[in-house]
């Protein structure tokens, strides 16, 4: 798990950069990863979160619906980046990612709303996306060890930094985001070969947008595995001139993995991992402690995910593949 944590901090650090923090040699921690991938416990991801100056589009979808064939479609489309079988109103609940507004229209209408099985769907627009999904870490590396990682990480975002240009997606861009959405560790010189291009115009391009904010990176072990294994959404309310103080509370909870302002019935939701089902009480009280101006208003755990960003889960909650992104 400290494997999985440093590369957390440092998603593309060479084995020799993570052996001198994890004390273990560079072949011993490929050999490792190696293990860790193969066999579907964990995985390194990169897509795009920002095309030029625009931000991705995202949403919150709940069905009404036959639950498990629905997912197995869905989870096979580019545009969920989660989709989970819930309990509570909903049958499952999808995260959608799309360009904008018509977009994502023309998917929930002319895909999820027609396929069979599905009764109702309840769209909610994020409309600001308060931290990065798959943010949050198993932190297992001591204070010392993360902190070292972290120089590195700031020292590699000064020299991007240098060279930074305005972040305009291209199309080798995303033929490289494509690549790299199942394994944010492929090298340079393997892209070169598969995009047909040099190494050194691979690395800057994801230099450059790395530098403009366009790429998120993630590293995640398959939930089941990993001490997290429960899913969980709170949904909540809260009054426009309480939000600030709120959101700051919520960022600092730790188990708190995505935080979004919705449309809807109530305006933000939390998506988060959890160790047990009976976490879900400690933790909705823990939030209403930390920000008394929340006022909870639903709650939902997950039976069975299928899919988490572009990574597509098996029954036994192991990765079986990734679909590639419409980057």
């Amino acid at each position: 798990m400290s494997l999985i944590h440093a590369l957390q901090i440092l998603p593309r650090a060479s084995w020799t950069q993570l052996s001198t923090v994890l004390g273990a040699g560079p072949d011993t921690l490929a050999r490792r990863w190696e293990h860790l991938t193969a066999g579907g416990y964990a995985w390194t991801s990169l897509l795009i979160a920002r095309r030029g100056t625009e931000s991705a589009l995202y949403a919150w979808v709940e069905l009404e619906c036959t639950a498990d064939t629905t997912a197995v479609e869905l989870a096979g489309d580019p545009g969920t980046l989660g989709v989970h079988a819930v309990t509570g109103g909903a049958d499952l609940v999808l995260l959608l990612i799309a360009p904008d507004l018509p977009a994502l229209d023309s998917y929930v209408t002319g895909r999820v709303r027609r396929l069979p099985g599905v009764l109702r769907a309840r769209t909610q627009v994020v409309t600001r996306m308060h931290n990065r999904p798959y943010r949050s870490r198993i932190e297992q590396l001591t204070p010392a060890q993360a902190r070292l990682l972290a120089d590195l990480s700031a020292l590699e975002r000064r020299d991007g930094a240098r060279a930074r240009v305005a972040p305009q997606v291209t199309e080798l861009d995303r033929r490289l985001v494509a690549e790299l959405a199942g394994d944010a560790r492929r090298s340079a010189a393997e892209l070169a070969r598969q995009c047909d291009t040099s190494e050194s115009t691979v690395r800057r391009r994801l230099d450059v947008l790395a530098a403009g904010g366009a790429l998120h990176h993630h590293c995640q072990p398959a939930p089941r595995f990993s001490g997290r294994p429960v899913w969980a959404m709170v949904t909540a309310q809260v009054a426009p001139p309480d939000e600030p103080g709120t959101l700051a509370a919520l960022t600092r909870v730790r188990r708190t993995q995505v935080i979004t302002s919705v449309t809807g019935p109530h305006n933000l939701a939390v998506a988060m991992w959890l160790g047990s089902v009976g976490e879900l009480h400690e933790i909705t009280a823990g939030l209403v402690r930390a920000a008394p101006a929340l006022r909870i208003t639903g709650t939902a755990v997950s039976l069975r995910t299928y899919k988490i960003g572009a990574q597509v889960l098996g029954p036994d909650g192991r990765r079986l593949h990734h679909v590639r992104p419409d980057a």
